[in-house]
């Protein structure tokens, strides 16, 4: 039998950015694959493990977050400040980073996938090898 995790019946932007102005920080596991949270404030937020393919995200703070194992393929990251943020074994496939920051992020060379092209150096990412 599995418990449900308080974030578990999250189905919306608004839910997720209602409770986040609430204090919540754990969101690891949402799916919310396609949801619009372009320029929304989730600096710090744990998203591990979420489902946020095709989500749009463009211009959104979420600096210093937790985006390890999220699936992000598809996404649109534009301008998005991901300053800081964790990316091992995050997915990016075919999602849009242009004009994004990615600055001081750790990534696993070994298991994150970013979009053809994209040069995690040049972005100044940390590669990060646990």
């Amino acid at each position: 039998m599995s418990e449900l995790t308080p974030h578990s019946s999250i189905k919306t932007a608004a839910e997720l950015l209602e409770m986040y102005a609430a204090g919540k920080r754990d969101f690891s596991g949402v799916e919310l694959g396609a949801v619009n949270l372009s320029g929304a404030n989730l600096k710090g937020v744990d998203l591990s493990y979420a489902d946020l393919s095709a989500a749009n995200l463009q211009g959104a703070n979420l600096r210093g977050a937790d985006l390890s194992y999220a699936n992000f393929s598809e996404a649109n990251l534009t301008g998005a400040d991901l300053r800081g943020a964790i990316f091992i074994g995050t997915n990016f496939q075919n999602a849009l980073l242009d004009s994004a920051d990615l600055r001081e992020a750790d990534y696993d060379p070994d298991s994150t996938r970013f979009p053809v092209d994209f040069d995690p150096l040049k972005a100044e990412m940390k590669a990060d090898k646990s």
